[in-house]
C-alpha cells in the first residue's frame, strides 16, 4: 500500500514555497500600489501590516534620509524614542550594509532590538531599519532578513522617485514662472530711449539671472518737463514683476496729474503698503526737470544716489526718504532742487552696480565709481555706459552677483 504522507523533508518544502509565494504576493501588492501612484502613508501602511502580520516583528523604526539628516517615518511596538536619540543611535553603525544582529550591542537604544537593517544606494546611506521582538527560526532567518531589507528598499526607491518628481515639478513651476516675470519685465522696460534737443539718454540692463527686479522709466510730461524714475523691487519672481508693473501704471498715472513729487512718492507708497502688506518694498530715484527754469526737483527713496557731474565737479543726490512699501506713513520725506548747467550729466544706477565682486585685489565701490564719473564725465550717455561696463569687465574683472542697471542723461 502506497504512503501518501508527506515526509517531513516535504513538508519543509511545502512550507518554504508557501513561503516564497506570500513574500512575492506582498511585494506585487507593494509594486501595484506604487504603479497606482499611492500616497507614501499607503505604502507605510502596506510594509507595517506586511511586517506586523506576515512576519511577526513586534516592533519596528523605519528612519529615512531628509535634508542631510535622517527623519523616522514609521515606529510601531515598544516605548517611543526621541528621533533625535534614535538617529544618532543609527548613525553609530553607519558603515554596515548588511543586515546585521543587534546581540550583545552595548548601545541603550539598539540593544532594545534584535537587528539593524541598512539601505544603501552605492555609497550613500537612504534609510536604516530596526527591528526587534522578531522570533523567525534560524534556517529561515537569512531569507526573512533579505526580504525584509528588499520590501524595505522596494518603498525607499519609490519614495526617492516621489521626492524627484515632486523637485522636478517644482522646478519646471519655478521656470515658468521666471520665464512669465521675465515676459512682463520685458514689457516694462523701454526699448528706446527718449533723445530730443534738450535731453540725451543711454540705458544699460543687465539681469543676473532671467529676470530681475530693476525699473527704469522716462516721461516726457510737456513741452517744457520730463521725469525719470530708477527703481529697485524687491524678490523675484511673478509677484515681484507684477508689482513692478503696478508701480508703473501708478507713477504714469500720478505724474500725468501732479505736480509734487513729495505727493507723487506719497502715493505710491500707500499703493506699494496696500498691495503687499509690507512684504515687499521698492528703492527709487525720481527726478523731474523744468528746461525753461533749469531746475531739477528730486528724491532719493532709499536709493543708491544719483551722480550729478556738471564741469568737472562732481555730487552725489541723496534728499528723500527711506524706501516705499515698508511703512503705512513715510517717517520723513525730503524734496531736493538744484539749478542744472547746460551739459550737466546725471548718473543713476542701481545697487547691482557697486555688488560686482572684483577680482584680486581691485577695488570697486562707490567713490571709485564717483572717481570714475569724473573722469569720464564728458562722454556721451551711451559711450559712458559701455565705458563703464567695459571697465567692471577689463579692468576690475570681477563678477556680478545681482541685476544691472545704468540710466545716463545728459542735460543741454
Amino acid at each position: 500500500m502506497q504512503n501518501n504522507i508527506p515526509s517531513s523533508g516535504e513538508d519543509e518544502l511545502i512550507r518554504l514555497l508557501l513561503k516564497r509565494q506570500s513574500e512575492l504576493n506582498s511585494l506585487l501588492e507593494i509594486t501595484r500600489a506604487i504603479n497606482k501612484n499611492a500616497g507614501t502613508p499607503v505604502l507605510i501602511q502596506m510594509l507595517e501590516v506586511i511586517l506586523q502580520n506576515y512576519l511577526q516583528v513586534g516592533t519596528f523604526r523605519f528612519l529615512i534620509e531628509k535634508d542631510r539628516t535622517y527623519a523616522c517615518i514609521s515606529k510601531y511596538g515598544g516605548d517611543f524614542e526621541q528621533v533625535g536619540a534614535l538617529n544618532k543611535a543609527c548613525l553609530t553603525l553607519n558603515k554596515i550594509k548588511a543586515p546585521e544582529s543587534l546581540a550583545g550591542n552595548t548601545n541603550p537604544i539598539l540593544k532594545k532590538y534584535d537587528y539593524f537593517i541598512p539601505i544603501y544606494h552605492k555609497s550613500k546611506a537612504l534609510a536604516f531599519a530596526l527591528i526587534g521582538e522578531f522570533n523567525t527560526s534560524g534556517e529561515m532567518l537569512n531569507n526573512d532578513l533579505n526580504f525584509i531589507q528588499t520590501m524595505i528598499n522596494v518603498v525607499v526607491v519609490a519614495l526617492e522617485n516621489k521626492k524627484l518628481f515632486r523637485e522636478r515639478l517644482q522646478a519646471e513651476r519655478f521656470q515658468r514662472e521666471m520665464e512669465l516675470a521675465a515676459e512682463v519685465q520685458n514689457m516694462l522696460i523701454p526699448v528706446r530711449m527718449h533723445k530730443d534737443e534738450s535731453v540725451e539718454i543711454g540705458a544699460k540692463y543687465l539681469p543676473h539671472q532671467n529676470i530681475g527686479g530693476d525699473y527704469y522709466d522716462f516721461i516726457r510730461l510737456n513741452e517744457n518737463e520730463f521725469l525719470w524714475c530708477i527703481a529697485d523691487v524687491s524678490g523675484k519672481g511673478v509677484s515681484a514683476a507684477l508689482l513692478m508693473a503696478n508701480f508703473q501704471a501708478s507713477l504714469h498715472a500720478w505724474a500725468a496729474v501732479e505736480d509734487d513729487l513729495t505727493n507723487i512718492i506719497d502715493r505710491l507708497n500707500k499703493k506699494v503698503v496696500s498691495n503687499t502688506q509690507g512684504e515687499r518694498f521698492i528703492t527709487l530715484f525720481i527726478a523731474k526737470y523744468n528746461e525753461q527754469t533749469r531746475k531739477l526737483n528730486y528724491i532719493n527713496a532709499g536709493h543708491n544716489a544719483t551722480i550729478l557731474y556738471s564741469e568737472g565737479e562732481v555730487i552725489q543726490l541723496k534728499l528723500g526718504t527711506t524706501m516705499i512699501g515698508a511703512f503705512d506713513q513715510l517717517p520723513f520725506l525730503n524734496e531736493g532742487e538744484i539749478d542744472i548747467e547746460p551739459g550737466t550729466m546725471m548718473v543713476n544706477y542701481t545697487d547691482g552696480l557697486l555688488d560686482f565682486e572684483p577680482y584680486g585685489d581691485k577695488v570697486w565701490n562707490e567713490d571709485t565709481l564717483i572717481d570714475f564719473v569724473a573722469e569720464n564725465g564728458e562722454l556721451s550717455p551711451d559711450n559712458f555706459n559701455q565705458m563703464l561696463m567695459d571697465h567692471l569687465n577689463t579692468g576690475i574683472k570681477g563678477k556680478p552677483i545681482d541685476d544691472i542697471t545704468i540710466l545716463t542723461l545728459r542735460i543741454f
